[in-house]
């Protein structure tokens, strides 16, 4: 475009012969005057197209090169770079990312964990053999102790209560089947027939029937004592199994901490009595933190054993008290005879006896 401009300005300019021989024209004039008028139609167009040429994301290239047809353009906001393979593969290549991560982090975890074994490992032969230290605490170890004697002696308690209410169970089922026996004997008995006294036969019906009504007198009488024992065996059981239980639960807790604490304070000791160079001090202060950790977590234990070893033994003698004072009134007036005292003594602690069908005891109570 600017080269034909060019020619036009060159031939306005150039005045030609008839003979085709130029004229007198000054040199420097018409050269000075043809670049000034070329450089001013160069730069019009350079700001023609600044202003209102296409949008470099409209621009089409020409695959069949100038004067092509239309069937070889190709528009450039069609044409995709590497970002296009990336939005394509990004969902993959998270995806890759988060299962690569999940991976990491379980390993770290089964590193963590085989790290801590080895070490608490180390620690329990070492004071087994009686070559490492052992953090004690007396008084609270003595408590603990205690209390393991008194699960195993409470446990004593339950074992002979539970054979107690077998055995009670068992007497009270035959004296209701003795009961029922007497009272068919009292209707009428055959191998009565053949008294001739009429007396004697009226007196030993009689007498089936008192024996009768004392059996099952006694059977109502023991089914209420039934009901007592049972409700003293569930409440023993409640404390042995549960409460001291969740108690020792704790302890265990606390003497796992305890062995991770001296374990991580002897490697930190072994650390600190080696060389102290670059890696060694870095070692130091990861065993430092580590340590640091191990002991916040003892010392809360600790603490939770001493508060939970209190509260159990509030609760013990609140409940050993109530249970002590029901069996011990339960089982003076059944022997006694007393069957309003008996009666009185199970509303008083607010015990309820087994509806009628349910009178055997359940498998766990067996057990």
């Amino acid at each position: 475009m600017t080269d034909s401009i060019m020619s036009k300005a060159a031939t306005m300019e150039i005045p030609i012969n008839s003979n085709g021989d130029t004229g007198s024209l000054p040199e420097d004039d018409s050269l000075e005057q043809a670049a000034k008028i070329q450089w001013s139609l160069d730069e019009k167009d350079l700001q023609q197209v600044m202003v209102s040429g296409p949008n470099l994301n409209e621009t089409s290239i020409v695959s069949g090169g100038y004067g092509g047809t239309a069937e070889g353009i190709i528009p450039t906001s069609s044409i995709k770079g590497p970002n296009m393979h990336q939005s394509l593969s990004s969902p993959a290549v998270t995806a890759d990312e988060v299962n690569r991560g999940v991976a990491v982090e379980k390993f770290d975890i089964v590193k963590k964990w085989g790290i801590n074994t080895y070490k608490c490992t180390k620690q329990m032969i070492s004071e087994r053999f009686g070559r490492g230290s052992r953090t004690v605490d007396l008084e609270l170890e003595a408590q603990i102790d205690v209390l393991r004697d008194t699960k195993r002696k409470y446990e004593n308690i339950l074992r002979l209560a539970r054979a107690l209410t077998n055995h009670f169970y068992s007497m009270v089922q035959t004296q209701r089947a003795l009961g029922d026996t007497f009272s068919d004997l009292s209707q009428k008995s055959p191998e009565l027939q053949t008294i001739s006294s009429y007396e004697c036969v009226c007196d030993v019906q009689d007498e089936f029937g008192y024996n009768a009504e004392t059996q099952k007198l006694l059977c109502k009488n023991g089914e209420t004592l039934l009901g007592a024992i049972n409700f003293f065996v569930s409440s023993i059981n409640t404390l042995v199994n549960k409460t001291m239980e969740d108690t020792l639960m704790t302890v265990k807790m606390y003497e796992n901490a305890r062995l991770e604490f001296d374990a991580y304070r002897a490697d930190l000791e072994e650390l600190n009595m080696g060389p102290r160079d670059a890696v060694t001090l870095t070692r130091i202060d990861t065993a430092q933190q580590q340590f640091q950790i191990h002991k916040d977590k003892y010392e809360r234990l600790r603490s939770d054993v001493t508060i939970k070893l209190k509260f159990l033994e509030e609760n013990k003698v609140k409940v050993m008290h109530k249970q002590l004072l029901l069996f011990h009134n339960a089982i003076s007036a059944y022997f006694a005879g007393n069957q309003q005292q008996l009666e009185q003594t199970l509303k008083q602690f607010n015990v309820k006896l087994k509806p009628p069908g349910a009178d055997k005891p359940s498998w766990l109570e067996e057990q």
